[in-house]
């Protein structure tokens, strides 16, 4: 019993992988995205598994300008049972070269082995924009992958940006193995959202 255990734990964390924004403790991360909005490259540190801390440089498609933001990431909750686990994170950022200029919401996700859900609700505010991006997500595994396989989502993503004041529904895969992950999707509204990760 108590291997099932260990290994089931060891299972939820190489499922886990893109639903944490913090990382084991003394870990780093090392994302990329891609989408309409901007393409950044983020990387954080964490301390412990509560928070985060770490630096987005973006690509702003919308202003057509670079900047940077220092990012604090920290678990408001997590619930563990037997077959799945939930986590829900409060996030926020500000820029480096204008402090007028900062981010603030919470995301969230729900797993087991066989279905994925998460949500994202971002506010922004600049000297004179504020605006929301949020989206939802839902995913199934077609197939259950042992600790270590190459582990595949199919999932719906639902997105929505105050600026455009309409929704966006299209289909997003997801591949994982170890610390690396790949997710794609496209819709004509968003054109690619594109999301690469690599723990360390």
């Amino acid at each position: 019993m108590g291997i099932r255990i260990l290994a089931f734990i060891f299972f939820i964390q190489s499922v886990n992988l893109d639903a944490r924004p913090i990382s084991y403790p003394s870990g780093s991360t090392l994302m990329a995205f891609s989408n309409q909005l901007k393409e950044s490259i983020y990387y954080h540190y964490s301390p412990s598994y509560r928070y985060s801390v770490g630096v987005e440089s973006l690509k702003d498609k919308i202003h057509k300008i670079n900047y940077s933001y220092l990012r604090f990431t920290y678990l408001l909750n997590r619930t563990n049972t037997t077959n799945s686990q939930l986590n829900i994170y409060f996030q926020s950022g500000i820029r480096f070269d204008n402090f007028d200029d900062s981010f603030f919401g919470l995301r969230g996700d729900w797993e087991t082995r066989r279905w994925y859900m998460d949500f994202n609700y971002k506010e922004q505010e600049t000297n004179n924009l504020s605006y929301t991006d949020q989206y939802y997500q839902i995913g199934l595994a077609p197939y259950l992958g042992e600790y270590g396989d190459l582990h595949t989502w199919v999932m719906l993503k639902a997105r929505r940006n105050s600026r455009n004041e309409t929704w966006s529904v299209y289909p997003v895969i997801k591949f994982f193995k170890g610390d690396l992950l790949f997710e794609s999707g496209y819709s004509k509204d968003n054109q690619w959202d594109i999301h690469l990760m690599y723990r360390f």
